[in-house]
């Protein structure tokens, strides 16, 4: 075996994707050493995604002040990749639910300094942005971002002011002739959810429990994203409520593309696109990927999904493993899958077994090796 590539996903709650890939890479090279072995961690657009795309291709991380949730200054950061004009954004590294830690509030938090970063990285000559809706604590619609920007909102009065999850129903009017001239720009989403803008399926009733709201909470949030959405289709002519993938984020996902005409993508597709994982599966023997869990879920976008399909073209195998393996997961080897295989080994509960996840996966690699390095030899 002379060529691996490992792309998996985090192990939720336990690896980080990383992590992941550290411990495949050994075991690997300790029946394979002369084996050439590319790490892609991917991210699901959340927390570590800025660190995943730069363990995966390189570049440079970039710290700077921004306004945190509830617009007081905090350490950011993004990450430029090696080209110099592409800006990598995680939007929990400014509206993110650890930022708020036991003060969760979406009526009240911003993603204002998600804003900031864009603006930054634009400044230091970026014209390619990725940013991932994944982690936040927010659900302004991404209104603070755009006020970041130079979007100017005004209330019936004609007061302006920075719309927050809360006071959304008080947009009477959006100026955009200040906004930052970002012409030139191409930004994409990193999107893993459908979910509508508004409605039972949407930002608030789905998401806003998660970010500290009750059930009272969660209906006003609806009604201002609702009022959000009349006001951008009556002055704009655009109507964001009902496109898949606008409810992410606290409804950023209608935000980024209104305001900065964004491309919502599944988050593996821009990883492997980043990547070029087309390219890298040149030549490659195997392909091991994975995720907390696979079962029929996996089929919707998810990382072993994308992964698979790709090498499926490429005629490379494909070795998945996961902390659990669900149901209906038959459907996942038509699609590429080679082998599945769980790195549970002993039958505990979840909160015991997550503090041996990560000897439970090197040992399940070493089996897997075993038997591959055994037919090798034959």
């Amino acid at each position: 075996m002379k060529k691996v590539i490992l792309a998996p996903d985090s192990f939720k709650g336990t690896m980080s994707s990383i992590k992941v890939c550290d411990i495949m890479e050994e075991k690997i090279k300790k029946f394979f050493p002369l084996a050439e072995v590319i790490k892609i961690p991917v991210a699901d657009g959340g927390e570590g995604t800025v660190d995943s795309f730069l363990k995966a291709v390189g570049g440079t991380k970039v710290r700077v002040k921004v306004s945190g949730p509830y617009f007081e200054t905090i350490d950011s950061f993004y990450g430029i990749l090696p080209d110099g004009k592409t800006a990598v954004i995680e939007m929990a590294a400014a509206a993110g639910l650890p930022l708020v830690e036991n003060r969760k509030n979406p009526l009240a938090t911003t993603t204002y300094g998600v804003g900031e970063l864009i603006r930054h990285a634009v400044l230091n000559g970026c014209r390619n942005i990725i940013i991932g809706l994944g982690g936040s604590c927010t659900n302004d619609g991404g209104a603070g971002l755009a006020a970041a920007l130079g979007v100017k909102f005004y209330d019936d009065v004609g007061k302006e002011f920075v719309p927050v999850g809360g006071t959304l129903s008080r947009i009477e009017r959006i100026d955009i002739s200040e906004m930052q001239n970002l012409s030139g720009l191409t930004v994409t989403a990193m999107c893993d959810v459908n979910n509508p803008l508004c409605g039972e399926n949407g930002a608030a009733k789905v998401f806003g429990p998660q970010k500290g709201a009750d059930e009272e909470t969660a209906e006003l949030l609806d009604r201002n994203l609702r009022h959000f959405a009349d006001v951008i289709r009556s002055q704009f002519g655009k109507d964001i409520a009902d496109i898949p993938g606008a409810g992410a984020a606290g409804g950023m996902g209608a935000g980024v593309a209104v305001f900065l005409n964004a491309g919502l993508k599944q988050g593996i597709d821009v990883v492997l696109d980043t990547v070029e994982f087309d390219r890298l599966l040149d030549r490659a023997d195997l392909v091991f990927t994975g995720e907390g869990k696979i079962d029929g879920q996996s089929l919707r976008g998810k990382v072993v999904y994308g992964v698979a399909a790709r090498a499926k073209k490429h005629g490379v195998p494909v070795v998945a493993v996961a902390g659990d393996i669900g149901d209906d997961i038959e459907e996942i080897y038509k699609l590429g899958v080679s082998a599945i295989v769980s790195i549970n080994r002993m039958a505990i509960p979840f909160e015991m077994a997550r503090h041996r996840s990560e000897k439970d996966l090197a040992l399940t690699m070493e089996t897997i090796m075993r038997l591959i390095s055994l037919n090798a030899a034959t």
